[in-house]
């Protein structure tokens, strides 16, 4: 057994109790010792993903201890290519987020320039936040599927409190509609979780004992419209999409990040992981519903965006666009798809985590979310302004930036597949291409209005991006431009993967992938 991912939970962990066990006025202490802790989980994630073998086994760095033994239930973790790569992902945007929400839980600045107080104290959102990625390293390293669950609830309790008490005027509004969500769809992947344990007879809940165990094609669908629920609500997929706007607009910056970033990731995650891997026969009869509420999401996204005023909801709606194009490349089953739809949820995180913070910064100097509130940024904070282009640019997958290796991937990867035919799913591919064009609208209306053209008043006033600022953004630009170049590592880990995913869903694709995507 392997000491890395226990270890990787236990750290963020003891570094949250420590943080709320510190003395009262010791906010300055909290936030170093959380971004201290933060950055400790980053090197370690750093040296274990240099031991991972990508041609190995499947499941490495595992661990397997009883947990509750009367039920089988284990508390058993590992890490296959997917799983590594997010997990890093979550590594790495922790302590950016950690830096960049250095005054978050002091207050929010509204439009009428009162202060909105949080609830709770300044040590409390940051132990929260380790307590948040300790819960995001687990759901993805989670090989039990009652350990997984767990997980996937658990997260829920530090987001919560972390809208809740320290997000906009209607925090607590946007902070029960998340809940009250994700809590519906807990519910019914529970119902199915207790169903696969009984009908599949194992006595365990561990996946790749499990994997293959359900032969009915029927007790398969309603054991896999549980577990998609409950994902497709997480991601969040059109229709059940309405909490993610509220949710991300009322979070403070960094929340939202995490939010966006990682814990939607998680439904997308599972649908690659659990509904096609264990219930392969009802993902393929479901395969064409599900792209077209992917489609669906993809257009939807776009077009509901070009209409918002507001900076934050709008980046909240193009990711419903992105996560369909996710979504539509796991369902389309190809190499290629399911490793650009993997690819996706990694650059998604960099670009969208990149463009909120450069939304948070812009917010905190003006008070204001609205774009019609800006103009002429780009002639008093240069550096703001640019960060900001790029990351919009990313957001609209521009060819050298990371976002556009992975849409390419998903349209084309779709395009291609022979797992069910090449009319139904070139047609989507081909739709889905839309939303290219959209993108450049939603991004470049919004980059115009509030970075372009005359200065208004309140903007003159404005500061650039200091030191702290700068180390925010930088490593997220070097990272989305570094893997728009070169996504080969990643490509590299995530590959086989998939490779083993196709093949336990049986469905016979040509690796095109592995060799020319990489490059």
């Amino acid at each position: 057994m392997s000491p890395w991912l226990p270890i990787l939970m236990a750290v963020p962990v003891l570094g949250a109790i420590v943080v709320a066990l510190l003395p009262k006025g010791s906010d300055k202490l909290a936030k170093q010792l959380t971004l201290l802790v933060s950055l400790v989980v980053l090197v370690l994630t750093i040296a274990m993903a240099t031991q991972f073998k990508p041609n190995g086994e499947r499941f490495q760095f595992t661990a397997v201890y009883n947990w509750i033994p009367s039920f089988g239930v284990k508390f058993g973790v590992g890490a296959d290519g997917v799983a590594l790569v997010l997990i890093a992902l979550s590594a790495v945007l922790v302590p950016i987020v950690v830096l960049a929400s250095w005054h978050d839980a002091d207050g929010v600045q509204s439009t009428d320039g009162t202060l909105i107080t949080p609830k709770r104290s300044v040590k409390t959102y940051f132990s929260l936040l380790l307590v948040l990625e300790a819960m995001m390293i687990g759901v993805f390293a989670a090989t039990d599927i009652f350990l997984f669950y767990v997980f996937f609830e658990a997260m829920l309790i530090p987001m919560y409190f972390m809208i809740g008490s320290y997000g906009g005027a209607q925090r607590s509004y946007a902070a029960v509609k998340f809940l009250l969500y994700s809590l519906f769809g807990g519910l019914l992947m529970l119902v199915a979780v207790i169903g696969l344990y009984v009908l599949a007879g194992k006595g365990t809940f561990m996946f790749p004992e499990l994997i293959g165990a359900i032969k009915d094609p029927t007790t398969q669908k309603w054991l896999f419209g549980g577990f998609f629920i409950a994902f497709a609500i997480k991601a969040p997929l059109w229709p059940v999409h309405t909490w993610l706007p509220d949710a991300a607009a009322q979070a403070p910056a960094g929340a939202a990040v995490l939010l966006v970033g990682v814990l939607d990731k998680v439904g997308t995650f599972g649908m690659l992981r659990f509904c096609l891997e264990l219930f392969p026969d009802a993902a393929k009869a479901f395969t064409m519903p599900v792209v077209v509420l992917a489609v669906i999401s993809i257009i939807y996204g776009a077009i509901v965006a070009i209409g918002q005023t507001d900076m934050k909801r709008l980046i909240a709606y193009t990711s419903i666009s992105h996560f369909g194009f996710i979504v539509m490349g796991v369902f389309a089953m190809s190499q290629i798809s399911q490793a650009g739809a993997t690819l996706y949820m990694v650059n998604h995180g960099f670009a969208t985590g990149a463009l909120f913070l450069a939304a948070g910064f812009l917010i905190a100097r003006r008070g204001s979310p609205h774009i019609a509130d800006y103009g002429g940024v780009q002639k008093v904070a240069p550096l703001l302004a640019g960060f900001f282009l790029v990351a919009g640019l990313a957001g609209l997958s521009l060819p050298g930036l990371s976002s556009f290796v992975s849409e390419f991937m998903v349209m084309i990867g779709t395009y291609s597949s022979t797992a069910f035919g090449a009319g139904a799913l070139t047609v989507a591919a081909v739709i889905s291409a839309v939303a290219v064009i959209l993108a450049a609208v939603y991004i470049l209306w919004m980059v115009q209005r509030a970075m372009n053209g005359p200065t208004v008043e309140p903007v003159k006033a404005f500061k650039d991006l200091n030191l702290r600022e700068v180390l925010v953004l930088a490593p997220l630009v070097a990272l989305i431009i570094g893997f728009g170049f070169f996504p080969k590592p990643l490509l590299d880990v995530i590959n086989p993967a998939v490779t083993k995913t196709l093949v336990n869903v049986h469905v016979d694709n040509p690796a095109i992938a592995e060799k020319g995507a990489g490059q």
